[in-house]
């Protein structure tokens, strides 16, 4: 996968998003299945400014966190990306959060459906 196959916003998305006048992050942010170099799975975007690392963990990775690590956009944004393949429609997940000072905590997306 190529940076770009994997995100899941645009540059255009994130400037209106930094502007505050983006009206559809809930299309944007959170789990959204598509395919991905012809795998079927589902694409992540979590707006985290302050993570020093994300992973998506679920069912479909027995929670591992070093499964399926997010990347945080060039762009400065504080937003992390990442395409999971296999990923189903329904599959719980959640995003393990690190931050400074040794910070780790799983938590549930906000844009979850």
């Amino acid at each position: 996968d190529t940076r770009q196959d994997v995100a899941t916003l645009t540059p255009h998305d994130v400037y209106l998003f930094r502007e505050g006048t983006h009206t559809r992050m809930h299309d944007k942010l959170g789990a959204h299945l598509r395919s991905v170099g012809g795998q079927a799975g589902a694409g992540f975007a979590v707006w985290a400014p302050n993570a020093t690392g994300i992973a998506v963990i679920g069912e479909f990775n027995g929670w591992n966190p070093a499964a399926h690590p997010l990347q945080p956009r060039q762009d400065e944004s504080g937003i992390w990306e990442g395409f999971v393949a296999g990923v189903a429609a329904g599959a719980a997940y959640k995003y393990r959060v690190a931050g400074p000072n040794g910070f780790v905590a799983d938590k549930g997306d906000p844009y979850a459906r």
